[in-house]
């Protein structure tokens, strides 16, 4: 066997189809978000980023940045273990009260990321309760497919936001069978939101836990940052919710909050939560003092919807292909993965304006685009800038993809 060739063989494919992915090499700049330097072999620049998931910039708020200061003054740089053997801080029995607290509920539990939160807790569950049927919406995470698949049990796809393809598979089921209905709050990609309230109708119908992923809501959503759920006053009809740290509330890690009983099986059982180093104590701090601003100031949360709606709305008047949605994504279809990259390497290289270009597997194939995603500290100059050159581009390839190559190359 030749596995050097093997390598080089499924990266070869992945050329072929456009869908190679680069990683553009950033140093943000505390206090000047969302200006980064770019580093290439010819050198660096400024660019502008378009694409973060730091979704109301607070990775760079002042009392973020100075908790995290003070914790490493305090305690030093790591955990120092699991959370079993000398890696629970106070700093982390704090966090999950407040999370706790967030959403409504008796108890979370912190993880290292919301990918590991989902699938540690979702195949977990399935093991917990034997015979469990997973039912999952069509476009879930990444994450939550990988949970659902580890834990081995009976699983049902029902389209995606479709309430009665839904009920229909819930009918299927004898009433007394373990059900999981797993979902998504807002969907990355598109900028769905989900119809929260319908599916726990459905779930306390058919007698089924719910499970609602919030991590591109907490933060954003809701008069205190509790999601859609909170925005939405259903929060206590959720059993189950997911969340990050490293979104709207700009640091890092992944947890869940449920009742005190799932949350402690969790920790207990699953072996994604057990033999992990616990978040270091500065991260922890930052995510602590994040969330406890973000519960009182409504002021990143109003400011990120007035500069979403600006975009969405210059780009409609521009005429861009821009994918109609309620949620702060901003999707900006392409539909081929050469043609998408093409632009988005003019828009670095040109216009040092970054933007991701999204392919398969994260959307199908066909759907490639660009996914913008405006913050609260997005000038309307930035903004005016970014939509100028979109609009030279479109208006100078309007023969289609192969003019677009060529301009990237220029």
């Amino acid at each position: 066997m030749d596995y050097e060739n093997r390598f080089r063989q499924h990266l070869e494919a992945l050329h072929q189809e456009g869908r190679y992915r680069v990683f553009a090499e950033l140093k943000r700049r505390c206090g000047a978000y969302p200006t980064a330097d770019h580093f290439t072999q010819a050198g660096t620049n400024d660019v502008t980023v378009w694409c973060s998931n730091d979704y109301l910039g607070m990775s760079q708020h002042p009392a973020v940045c100075a908790a995290m200061h003070e914790a490493i003054e305090e305690v030093g740089a790591g955990s120092g273990g699991t959370r079993n053997i000398s890696g629970t801080t106070h700093y982390h029995v704090e966090l999950e009260a407040e999370l706790a607290d967030l959403h409504g509920k008796e108890s979370a539990l912190l993880f290292t990321s919301a990918y590991i939160a989902n699938d540690a807790t979702l195949s977990t569950l399935v093991k917990l309760i034997p015979g469990t049927v997973i039912f999952s919406d069509e476009k879930n995470h990444a994450s939550m497919i990988e949970g659902i698949l580890r834990g081995g049990g009976a699983k049902h796809i029902f389209r995606h936001n479709d309430v009665e393809h839904l009920e229909e598979m819930l009918k299927q089921v004898p009433l007394a069978t373990p059900k999981i209905i797993v979902f998504e709050s807002v969907y990355s990609m598109d900028g769905h939101i989900a119809p929260i309230a319908a599916i726990c109708e459905l779930a306390e119908k058919y007698n089924a836990l719910t499970y609602l992923d919030e991590v591109h809501a907490v933060g954003l959503y809701g008069p205190r940052g509790g999601g859609i759920a909170e925005r939405e006053g259903v929060m206590d009809r959720v059993d189950i919710i997911n969340g990050t740290l490293a979104k709207g509330f700009g640091v890092m890690g992944g947890y869940i909050a449920a009742s005190r009983a799932c949350c402690d099986a969790i920790r207990s059982f699953a072996p994604g939560f057990i033999f992990t180093t616990s978040l270091a104590p500065a991260i922890v701090a930052g995510a602590l003092a994040s969330i406890r601003h973000l519960k009182r100031s409504e002021i990143e949360r109003a400011r990120l919807n007035e500069r979403v709606k600006k975009v969405k709305g210059l780009m409609g008047n521009a005429r861009l292909p821009v994918m109609d949605n309620p949620s702060h994504i901003v999707p900006v279809m392409v539909g081929d993965p050469v043609h998408c990259k093409a632009v988005t390497d003019t828009l670095l290289t040109r216009y040092r304006l970054y933007v991701q270009p999204i392919n398969y597997p994260t959307v199908p194939r066909g759907t490639e685009r660009m996914r913008f995603t405006p913050s609260p500290v997005h000038t309307d100059a930035e903004i005016a800038y970014l939509i100028g050159a979109l609009e030279e581009l479109w208006a100078a390839c309007p023969v289609g993809k192969g003019e677009y190559v060529r301009l990237a190359a220029e």
